[in-house]
């Protein structure tokens, strides 16, 4: 069943959209294929599938934490603009 025009004004007004009356029609189309579809999925089996907070596996990437050779302290404060007892100086930001 295609949305109505008056349906998807409302739609844009939730949103916070301003669209033309060609806008309106588009959606009103786009929508309504979006919402057949979301009933077409309604009509899936999934009561042998358990819940899960995302479709893929996922796994943590990260690296493993090795200690590694680093820059020295003047190294690493070679370039900075201003330094003070061995640290970068940065202007304060909160009182």
């Amino acid at each position: 069943m295609p949305l109505s025009h008056d349906q998807v004004l409302h739609i844009a007004e939730l949103a916070r959209l301003t669209i033309s009356e060609e806008e309106t029609a588009r959606f009103a189309e786009q929508l309504s294929d979006i919402l057949d579809y979301m009933d077409k999925l309604k009509s899936v089996d999934t009561t042998d599938v358990a819940p899960t907070a995302h479709p893929l596996a996922r796994q943590n990437v990260t690296r493993e934490d090795k200690v590694r050779p680093s820059l020295s302290r003047d190294e690493a404060l070679a370039n900075a603009p201003q330094q003070q007892d061995g640290f970068f100086q940065v202007r304060r930001i909160l009182e």
